[in-house]
């Protein structure tokens, strides 16, 4: 059933196609986001004519090269993460599908380089963003991209339903804690309107309030 879904969901660019290939091949493969996500992120981003946008927690590249497939030619992908090892695995997708020079990577810690395009002043000046990296540091992600997005941005958090566990008391490790603290959190946000789906593992889009 899911690869029916996929097969009637996805459009893809061979440049993707080969990514995700790539990607399937590599040991950490599971950290990949579900390929209906990044058809679903591209759809957000044409929506609402994305052009200033964010991906924190790059991996392969997978989603940095879908949400830069909806954007214009002079559109902007901040991405963020901190291994060039897998960052290095997608770049050569990037440039084949001609969309590199919209891709500006950041080699860093995601609250660092988000901390400081607010300190720049780009407060409300995003359209969208990805959050797929570490559990424990959700919930700031969420926060920081939430200032950056401008009036009826969206995000999109991956990893919510957590293979289930999230509905389970008895776990309570970090990162299921993590998880369902942020789920709990956005349910209650009066700033932003919120659904969660059950795409892949679970992931929630969040819209931004117009003030």
């Amino acid at each position: 059933m899911c690869q029916y879904v996929e097969d009637h969901s996805c459009r893809f660019h061979p440049a993707q196609v080969k990514l995700i290939q790539a990607t399937n091949q590599h040991a950490a493969s599971r950290m990949m986001g579900d390929p209906s996500q990044h058809q679903l992120m591209q759809n957000m981003c044409r929506l609402i004519r994305a052009k200033k946008t964010l991906d924190i927690g790059v991996f392969t590249g997978c989603s940095a090269l879908a949400i830069a497939l909806a954007l214009p030619s002079d559109g902007k992908l901040i991405a963020c993460d901190v291994n060039d090892d897998f960052v290095s695995i997608g770049k050569p997708y990037w440039k084949e599908a001609g969309v590199d020079h919209k891709i500006d990577l950041r080699l860093a810690p995601a609250t660092e380089t988000l901390q400081k395009l607010i300190d720049e002043g780009q407060s409300g000046t995003f359209d969208f963003a990805f959050i797929d990296a570490d559990k424990a540091g959700y919930d700031s992600y969420y926060e920081l991209s939430l200032k950056l997005l401008r009036p009826g941005g969206i995000i999109i958090i991956d990893n919510v339903i957590w293979s289930g566990s999230i509905i389970d008391s008895k776990i309570q490790d970090a990162d299921t804690v993590a998880i369902r603290s942020l789920n709990d959190k956005i349910q209650k946000d009066d700033r932003v309107d919120a659904v969660m789906l059950t795409v892949g593992d679970g992931c929630t889009l969040v819209f931004k309030h117009h003030e």
